[in-house]
């Protein structure tokens, strides 16, 4: 075991050694976390709407516990509704999980206003060491390569857009092999009667981290940054018409985006040759999509469990 866990702190360090960036974005979650642990002169940037969400007070405490500064930028609200048709027009989809988009904007955003060029994210440790609760119960030994395989993040189309480069150290060639290779008992594991994802990387850097910080939960991006709040804001700007739409629908606000989809991107984009269409908005997708950019629709694990 020990040896495991040196290994991953070693291609890690390695990892973010190869993947410099000018600016870490920084929730003060775990994989965030290590990454500022390897990363020490790194300044750390930190996103949330207006009073805060969920995160701010595991960044706020994780940077003093690394004795480093932490920057905040907090958004209005009226600025991330404002900001809507733009992020829909980057991402180029109406995905009901657009609050995560939002927040990713605004980090770019803040970054570029300050000068930086070059941003380092978490990218891929969820995906790669069980961290969602709806990877817990699956056949891990063939989920997460198969999942490995088709990662695709939405921070390459922020910074394409806003001109920066993106590091991402934990999709380091290197860390994806060994992911890989690490038995799946030893990313879901129970830990003092709780279950927890991505057990390998906490007790890699539990040496690192303060307790709480090394074994918080999982905060989805959206009620982390505080930006699920928008989803009430979104409803209730929606007309009988918004509803009125040719897509099955996936969540309450999703009409919404469409709305705006249709405004500032335009026609769904149909399949072409060897591809299929989508059975909740009939864009096209590849044969084996699992996931469609355009609404969001997820289907099944095509993989044997």
């Amino acid at each position: 075991m020990e040896r495991i866990l040196e290994t991953l702190r070693s291609c890690l360090r390695d990892a973010v050694w190869r993947n410099p960036a000018d600016v870490l974005f920084f929730s003060g979650g775990l994989d965030t976390s290590i990454l500022a642990v390897l990363s020490p002169t790194t300044p750390l940037l930190h996103i949330c709407l207006e009073d805060g969400g969920e995160d701010l007070p595991y960044a706020e405490a994780a940077a003093r516990a690394l004795g480093r500064s932490l920057i905040v930028r907090r958004v209005s609200a009226d600025e991330a509704l404002a900001a809507i048709p733009e992020v829909v027009r980057i991402r180029r989809s109406f995905d009901p999980a657009l609050p995560n988009d939002l927040a990713l904007y605004f980090a770019f955003a803040e970054a570029r206003s300050l000068g930086f060029e070059t941003a380092m994210t978490g990218d891929g440790a969820d995906e790669l060491f069980a961290g969602y609760s709806y990877m817990f119960d699956r056949d891990l030994a063939t989920y997460i390569p198969w999942l490995a395989g088709r990662m695709r993040f939405s921070s390459g189309e922020f910074g394409q857009w806003f001109g920066m480069e993106v590091r991402q150290p934990y999709l380091d060639p290197a860390v994806v092999d060994l992911a890989l290779s690490i038995p799946p008992e030893l990313k879901v594991r129970e830990e003092n009667g709780v279950r927890f994802g991505k057990w390998v990387l906490r007790r890699a850097f539990e040496g690192n981290l303060p307790s709480p910080l090394c074994w918080q939960s999982k905060r989805p991006i959206e009620v982390g940054t505080g930006f699920s709040q928008l989803r009430e804001k979104v409803i209730g700007m929606l007309t009988d018409e918004d509803w009125a739409v040719p897509v099955r629908l996936i969540s309450c606000d999703q009409p919404y985006y469409y709305r705006i989809y249709r405004q500032v991107v335009g026609k769904i984009p149909p399949p072409g040759p060897g591809e299929v269409s989508c059975p909740h908005c009939g864009a096209g997708l590849p044969p084996d999509a699992h996931h469609c950019r355009t609404c969001g629709w997820f289907g099944e694990f095509p993989c044997p469990r």
